[in-house]
């Protein structure tokens, strides 16, 4: 058995609630995939009118899998190249030409590792904070999904209402796709559209508005 959350929209604002589920051990897809299906029945038998969506390339709804943060790209770039190059540290950074490697090695080069406490994000100039969690990677994942899928696709987000990531793991890290998509959810519910805020106004939306 495993307990993961699963992330959505209530009363105006995003929250979390966790599920115990039977997990399938190993990588393969088709075990992935029962796990997922195993989630997904635990929050439907929780809730009746449960619509879950699984955000990640092991899912088996072509929209959870293009929401994939392996799927998106902003600027031309991975995610994950600009979320590394991004970091700021007391002794250096942001590390700008991390945008040209490989994800993976971006994630691994060792100034990430050496360069004095993690103080912050800096993006296109701008600066972000470590609090609220996760502001930063929301802000660059909203902003991809923007550009990358068609105003259509991003509108069906509206028609679930639970969102999942079955790599996701609380005890290893902290951002997790599935929460950004009930974001957009609520974006979508509040204001019809992905608002175009600057990036002081969506600190204050995710500092109101997300709750896990």
């Amino acid at each position: 058995m495993a307990i993961r959350p699963v992330y959505l929209v209530s009363n105006g604002k995003v929250i979390k609630s966790e599920y115990e589920f039977q997990w399938y051990a190993g990588f393969s897809v088709a075990q992935k995939q029962r796990s997922i299906a195993a989630l997904h029945n635990a929050v439907k038998s929780a809730n009746k009118e449960a619509n879950p969506l699984e955000i990640s390339t092991k899912g088996t709804i072509d929209l959870g899998v293009k929401l994939s943060a392996f799927n998106l790209k902003l600027d031309g770039y991975t995610l994950e190249n600009i979320f590394q190059s991004s970091k700021v540290f007391s002794n250096g950074g942001p590390y700008r030409d991390l945008l040209e490697l490989s994800p993976k090695e971006a994630k691994r080069d060792d100034r990430l590792h050496n360069s004095g406490a993690f103080v912050g994000f800096n993006y296109a100039g701008i600066d972000f904070p470590l609090e609220p969690k996760t502001v930063f990677y929301d802000y660059i994942y909203i902003n991809a999904v923007k550009q990358t899928l068609s105003s259509e696709e991003i509108r069906q987000i509206t028609e679930y209402t639970h969102f999942t990531d079955i790599e996701f793991n609380p005890q290893r890290s902290i951002n997790t796709q599935a929460k950004t998509a009930a974001i957009i959810r609520l974006m979508l519910e509040k204001y019809n559209e992905i608002p175009s805020f600057d990036v002081s106004d969506f600190i204050r939306f995710h500092s109101e508005m997300v709750l896990c």
